[in-house]
């Protein structure tokens, strides 16, 4: 994570020239309004939008006390700033006891040894989805009240049982837990998923600092393989002093540190894995990652792998039929395709525009550093559109950790969900224009002429939307039934915001997707859902992670606009076989393998 002032763009398309960026310690360069007018699209831009979409009656709702949600995150500060207290934690939805509601699962951090505070000590929290707005916290019951520095999460059915079982990637090692018809038990070592481990100069053995986590089925044989972000070696021992006005400790920076390796792990049967990093292709001790995907962006029904990396090159893993070749920078993506200098990477989702057809990549980065667009543009190579989109314009001065892709009015186009809050809490003393706490934004998505062109409608959708917070992780799920897409967003040192969406007439809007596989793969995982109305054709596809540190569910939300029912619904599952379903009428339906 870095601060720093883009340069101005230029007329190239991909930066030829790898140039790493590394800052001053203590670099806090202000964006003046010059700076921040280069990212503004001029009226007669080619993005600019054909004719006014009237806003739809769309709000977002904080109901989280009103649930009973009493979680609070614990970062362990004691005034060290030490690296990880930082970087927050996720958050899951998930159906934990097969009652077909998604519950609500919050990763928790820790104490540091030595520095133990007064009450229990902390743990992830998981709350029971009652139905009506109600839930019941059911930790401890579950088998999850376990201490622990997590971050990133993910949650799936691995074995074929039926249960979703889950993953909690984080600091000091990682967590796998087998669900047992509601009850979760720790088979990590069993499993052959603890963590990796380093060895710091002094001669102690560290466990990997693990971040983001997916479930992906990368070799199509059925059985959910494990894709775990890494960050960098680090620990308490070995926190780096690093300051902004040259006096007092700040949050370090990542180039402060060796990078680490993300993880591969094949599963084998029976939830055991193996560890296949460097046979399948993504062994890069370089890489310093934060926020991973899974996109088949050339659509050849083998999942490729996105990773955001902070202050490192972003990575698009190509998956030539269960091996990866590394393609971000002949694609466009590592870096800034402006200055050639990679960027403070965070979260990281992707999508199929259907206005144009193309598949786009949304990158979230540092203060100063807009929010990534990136659409392909022929074979594998991608261009930043994030200016003509007008995405950089509402994205320039947010440190934006979270982004997602849903269909928030349920109109048939992607809109953009993003979570932002700075690293430091002192930040306004050294950069009046920015804030530790900050908004969240919502980008609806507009028709334009050559290009889809995003406007920020934050201030529309509800106070409890816009209130500013210390944003982390986010995940979405349609909690009550209603065909929108509800969110829970995470905030570093502080409570979660549990968001009703309260969307006019969603119920004839919404179509709700959910595949279902034959065991082992029962959730199906890699599967591609078309859905053809009228002139439009949405694809999306069942995936696990995304964004940053969190998990949404796994059900798909379409949005049907005025259309009133799809045409026709296609869906093909990994191992290639299709069913299509037509004249399908709003609100939710089982799609199963026959």
């Amino acid at each position: 994570m870095r601060m720093r002032v883009p340069v101005a763009p230029t007329t190239s398309l991909v930066g030829i020239a790898l140039v790493l960026f590394a800052c001053a310690e203590g670099d806090v360069d202000p964006v003046t309004p010059d700076q921040k007018g280069m990212y503004a699209a001029s009226p007669d831009d080619p993005g600019a939008a054909t004719d006014a979409v009237p806003m739809a009656s769309l709000r977002y709702v904080d109901v989280t006390d009103a649930v009973g949600i009493d979680f609070v995150h614990e970062t362990g500060a004691y005034g060290e700033k030490l690296l990880p207290e930082t970087m927050g934690a996720g958050v899951a939805f998930l159906d934990h006891d097969g009652d077909g509601d998604p519950d609500l699962l919050l990763v928790n951090g820790d104490w540091w040894p030595g520095h133990e505070k007064d009450g229990p000590r902390p743990t992830m929290r998981l709350y029971r989805n009652d139905g009506d707005w109600k839930f019941t916290d059911v930790t401890e019951a579950a088998g999850l009240a376990e201490p622990f520095y997590g971050m990133g999460v993910s949650a799936c059915d691995t074995d074929g049982d039926g249960d979703t079982d889950l993953f909690v990637a984080g600091v000091g090692g990682n967590r796998f837990y087998r669900n047992d018809g509601g009850v979760f038990s720790d088979v990590t070592d069993a499993a052959g998923l603890t963590a990796q481990t380093w060895t710091d100069p002094e001669g102690n053995v560290i466990p990997s600092f693990g971040t983001s986590a997916m479930f992906v089925d990368y070799d199509r044989d059925g059985r959910p393989d494990l894709f775990v972000g890494h960050y960098v070696h680090w620990s308490k021992e070995t926190d780096v002093f690093s300051t902004m006005n040259g006096r007092d400790k700040s949050y370090a920076i990542p180039k402060l540190y060796q990078g680490e390796s993300c993880r591969l792990y094949r599963n084998l049967g029976e939830n055991r894995f193996e560890d296949v990093t460097e046979a399948a292709g993504v062994l890069n001790d370089e890489g310093k990652s934060l926020g991973v995907c899974t996109f088949d962006f050339n659509d050849d029904g083998w999942p490729d792998i996105v990773v955001a990396n902070d202050t490192q090159p972003d990575y698009l893993y190509r998956n030539d039929e269960g091996t990866f070749t590394e393609i971000g920078t002949p694609s466009g993506i590592a870096v800034d395709q402006a200055t050639a200098r990679a960027k403070a990477g965070m979260g990281v989702d992707g999508t199929l525009l259907p206005d144009t057809g193309k598949p786009v990549l949304a990158v979230g980065n540092f203060s100063s550093e807009p929010v990534s667009f990136l659409e392909l543009l022929r074979g594998e190579l991608f261009v930043n559109r994030a200016d003509v989109s007008r995405v950089a314009e509402a994205t320039l001065d947010p440190l934006t950790f979270s982004v997602r892709f849903l269909d928030a009015d349920l109109d048939g186009r992607p809109d953009l969900f993003l979570v932002n809050g700075h690293i430091e809490p002192t930040i306004e003393s050294v950069h009046a224009d920015i804030r530790y706490a900050q908004p969240l934004i919502l980008l609806r998505g507009v028709p334009g002429k050559r290009f889809v062109r995003y406007e920020d409608v934050s201030a529309q959708v509800g106070e409890g939307f816009v209130r500013p917070r210390v944003g982390r992780g986010l995940a979405l799920a349609d909690v009550d039934g209603d065909g929108d897409l509800d969110a829970c967003v995470t905030t570093n040192g502080g409570a979660p915001a549990l968001l009703r969406c309260d969307l006019e007439g969603a119920a004839a809007r919404s179509l709700r997707i959910h595949v279902i596989g034959e065991a082992p793969a029962t959730d199906a995982l890699g599967a591609r859902v078309e859905v053809v109305t009228g002139d439009w054709t949405q694809v999306q596809w069942v995936k696990t992670g995304s964004g940053y540190l969190s998990q949404s569910e796994l059900t798909l939300t379409f949005g049907l606009g005025d259309a009133g029912r799809a045409e026709r619904v296609t869906v093909r599952w990994p191992d290639g076989h299709e069913r299509e379903f037509s004249d399908v009428a709003p609100g939710s339906f089982e799609a199963a393998r026959k």
